[in-house]
C-alpha cells in the first residue's frame, strides 16, 4: 500500500494512504472532497514546537559507550541533512519529506504491548526515526515517549521524533481488529498452527492433563489453555485462515473519537492518522467533527488505507513501489507528500531506485520540471512496520525475561546490537555513513 501523505503539517497538515492500483480512480475524487475538510491548515504555514523531556541519564554501562558513540553519530549528521533554507523554514520533520528521506516507525494501530512499544521506540529513536505511529491509547502513547525520553538521556542531541496516534473511521477496518477464540473448543492433538504462524508472538497455547493422571501420549484426556494475548494481536489475520477447525474469528472494533480528542490534547502528542476506506466521506466527516478543536493541537493528519505487511519479502514491497509509480505519474494528483507504507522492508529502497523514484523531484524521463517537483520530493519518504518490528523483536527475544517487563537499556550489549539492526534500515533512506560494526 502507498501512503500517499498528505501531510498537510500544523497548521499544515495531512497524510493520506491509498488503496493499491486498482481502487485509484476511487481514491481521487474522495482525497480532493477531503481537502475541503482540512484546507485551512496549508503546508506553508508549517510550524512545530518541538520539546524535549529532560531525563536524568542513565549509568554509563560497559557498553553504554558503544551504544553512545554510534547514536551521537547519527545525532551529529542530522543538522548537516537539515542545514539551508528547509532548515530555517520548516521543522526537522517537514524537511525530511521535502527532502524525501523521512522515515516513520509504525508500531501497530491495534499493537498494544506498552514493554515493546516502549523498547521500539527507544531504538528507532536512536536510529534517528522522524515519527513513531501508535494506538490510540493513553499508556501506549506514554510508553513510545518513554522510550523517547530514555534515548535522550542516552544521547542528548538525539532529534524527538514526532508522536503520531492511529485511529478509525469505520469498525470494518482490518488495521483494528483482533483474533479470538476459546482454546477449550481446540482439539487437544491440534499441531497449533496459528502460534507457529504469528508474527507478533500473540498465541500461547499449552497442553494441560484434565482428569487425573493418564499416558502422556494420551491426548484425550488433555486440553489447551492460552490463547491470543490481546495486548500484542495487532489483527494481521494470518491465524485466520490456517486454523484446521476454523475456530478463530475476527474481532472488529472502533476508535472511541471522545478518547482519541483528549490524546490529542496531550502535549506528547504531535499527530493523528485516520484510517479510511477513502469511498466517501461520510463516516470521515463524522469523525472529523466529533474529534472538535482536539485536531487544532496536531501538527499533522494522516490518512491510511488497506494493511499490507513488509515481512513476507520482497514482493510486497514490489507492489507498493509500483503503485507509487503510477500515482506519482498523475498530473492532477492530490497535493501534499506522498509516503510509502505497507510491504516495506530491506527491499524498498532498492526499488524506489530502479524505479527512478528514490529523492527523486521530477519524473523518470520527463524533460520539464513540475512545480512542485523543482521544491520537493516525489515520493517524501518510508514509512516501516511489521519489518521494523520484527528485526528489533528478534533482539529483544533473546533478552532473558525476568519478573517484569524487560528494559532494553539495562542490556547495552543486546541494545547495541538492536541499534545496529534498525541503522541497517534507517540509514539507507537517511543516507547516513555506515556504522563500524
Amino acid at each position: 500500500m502507498l501512503s500517499l501523505t498528505c501531510f498537510g503539517c500544523r497548521p499544515g497538515r495531512s497524510t493520506v494512504r491509498l488503496r493499491p492500483k486498482s481502487e485509484s480512480e476511487e481514491q481521487v475524487p474522495f482525497l480532493r472532497s477531503l481537502k475541503k475538510s482540512v484546507k485551512r491548515y496549508h503546508l506553508a504555514t508549517a510550524r512545530a514546537a518541538m520539546t524535549v523531556a529532560l531525563v536524568a541519564p542513565l549509568p554509563l554501562l560497559a557498553s553504554h559507550s558503544a551504544v553512545r558513540a554510534a547514536a551521537s553519530r547519527i545525532a551529529a549528521y542530522r543538522p548537516i541533512r537539515v542545514a539551508g533554507d528547509d532548515h530555517i523554514n520548516h521543522p526537522p520533520q517537514v524537511a525530511a519529506l521535502r527532502r524525501g528521506d523521512w522515515v516513520k516507525l509504525i508500531c501497530g494501530a491495534s499493537f498494544e504491548d506498552a514493554a515493546d512499544v516502549r523498547n521500539l521506540s527507544l531504538v528507532y529513536t536512536l536510529a534517528g526515526v522522524d515519527c513513531i505511529d501508535c494506538a490510540a491509547d493513553a499508556s501506549v502513547v506514554s510508553a513510545v515517549n518513554e522510550g523517547i525520553d530514555v534515548a535522550a538521556s542516552i544521547v542528548p542531541a538525539v532529534q524527538r521524533p514526532w508522536v503520531m496516534v492511529s485511529v478509525n473511521d469505520d469498525c470494518r477496518d482490518l488495521h483494528f481488529r483482533k483474533a479470538e477464540f476459546d482454546p477449550e473448543e481446540c482439539p487437544p492433538n491440534c499441531s497449533k498452527p496459528c502460534e507457529k504462524v504469528c508474527p507478533a508472538d500473540a498465541i500461547s497455547l499449552k497442553r494441560v492433563m484434565v482428569g487425573g493422571e493418564h499416558a502422556q501420549s494420551d491426548h484425550v484426556c488433555d486440553e489447551l489453555e492460552g490463547g491470543v494475548i490481546m495486548q500484542r494481536c495487532y489483527g494481521c489475520g494470518r491465524c485466520l485462515s490456517v486454523c484446521p477447525y476454523d475456530r478463530i474469528r475476527a474481532m472488529s472494533y472502533l476508535r472511541d473519537p471522545a478518547t482519541t480528542a483528549e490524546l490529542l490534547k496531550r502535549s506528547d502528542v504531535d499527530a493523528i492518522e485516520i484510517h479510511t476506506t477513502g469511498k466517501g466521506t461520510d463516516m470521515f466527516n463524522t469523525l472529523w467533527n466529533s474529534l472538535g478543536e482536539s485536531v487544532n493541537n496536531v501538527k499533522l493528519v494522516a490518512l491510511d488505507g488497506r494493511p499490507m505487511s513488509g515481512d513476507i519479502g520482497r514482493g510486497a514491497t514490489r507492489e507498493t513501489v509500483s503503485f507509487a509509480v503510477d500515482l506519482t505519474s498523475i498530473p492532477d494528483r492530490p497535493p501534499g507528500f506522498y509516503q510509502l507504507a505497507g510491504g516495506t522492508n530491506l527491499y524498498t529502497v532498492d526499488c524506489l531506485k530502479k524505479a527512478g523514484l528514490f529523492k527523486a523531484r521530477t519524473l523518470p524521463g520527463t524533460i520539464t520540471t513540475e512545480e512542485i517537483g523543482s521544491q520537493e520530493a516525489l515520493i517524501g519518504g518510508i514509512a516501516y512496520g511489521g519489518y521494523a518490528r520484527k528485526i528489533v523483536g528478534r533482539v529483544l527475544h533473546k533478552i532473558p525475561s525476568q519478573l517484569g517487563s524487560v528494559r532494553i537499556e539495562d542490556h547495552p550489549g543486546y541494545l547495541l546490537e538492536a541499534l545496529q539492526e534498525a541503522f541497517a534500515l534507517v540509514g539507507p533512506v537517511k543516507g547516513y555513513p555506515a556504522l563500524q560494526k
